[in-house]
């Protein structure tokens, strides 16, 4: 089984994974999933609370991967190693909790993901860069150009899109809508060609902390864990 779920940011959101808010990992193995679209946030220093939190997610009965949001440290998170994970580049960071990479396809369970991390951070006058804030939050021009790539070998046709944020129509709807302050970026621009181009059954992503279905096809999620197969 797979399931998706929103940000976590460190030890403050990750009790979603308790069991008593999320009972149906009693029946799960490692070889089902959990993906969090971004802003993980456990790989932010080496300090012995993050130590414990990654320790006791690995102790979960599932695996779990996660694409990076804005709020990570990509110093330390680009030190893994990087390996093949399922068809794609991904950090290993445990034996089961998986960074999954930008612009890489994934076949879990027979079914075809594009990720896509990465997004601008609002609150970034607040923080200092290289220590709480670094510039590789927003992608380079390689992580777009492999993504294209990817998409393009696969005849631009995936099951699932899991990205941190999300084409600029649906920035549009999220701003009218829930009357957002949002800035429109080059990723917001680039994930707009992706979704005109690629044929898919579903997008996830979050990094605004809502959940909502705002099209038939696209989902934010924050706090709600979703089985999507």
């Amino acid at each position: 089984m797979i399931f998706i779920t929103g940000d976590t940011h460190g030890e403050i959101d990750i009790r979603k994974f308790s069991s008593r808010k999320f009972p149906e990992q009693k029946n799960l193995t490692k070889s089902d999933f959990i993906i969090v679209a971004g802003d993980f946030g456990l790989i932010w220093d080496s300090s012995n609370e993050c130590k414990y939190w990654l320790n006791w997610l690995s102790e979960k009965s599932f695996t779990t991967l996660f694409i990076d949001g804005n709020h990570e440290n990509f110093e330390l998170l680009n030190s893994y190693p990087v390996i093949n994970w399922k068809g794609g580049k991904a950090h290993q960071i445990t034996d089961c909790v998986i960074h999954l990479m930008r612009g890489q396809i994934f076949v879990i369970d027979k079914l075809k993901f594009f990720t896509f991390g990465g997004a601008k951070s609002s609150d970034k006058e607040f923080r200092k860069e290289g220590l709480t804030w670094w510039k590789e939050e927003m992608p380079n021009q390689e992580e777009y150009s492999e993504g294209v790539r990817n998409l393009e070998f696969n005849n631009w046709k995936v099951d699932y899109v899991i990205t941190h944020t999300c084409p600029s129509e649906i920035q549009e709807i999220l701003k009218e809508r829930f009357n957002k302050n949002l800035e429109f970026t080059e990723l917001n621009r680039y994930l707009s060609e992706i979704d005109l181009k690629t044929t898919y059954k579903l997008w996830y992503f979050g990094h605004n902390h809502l959940d909502e279905n705002l099209t038939d096809k696209h989902t934010i999620i924050y706090n709600n864990i979703i089985r999507i197969n």
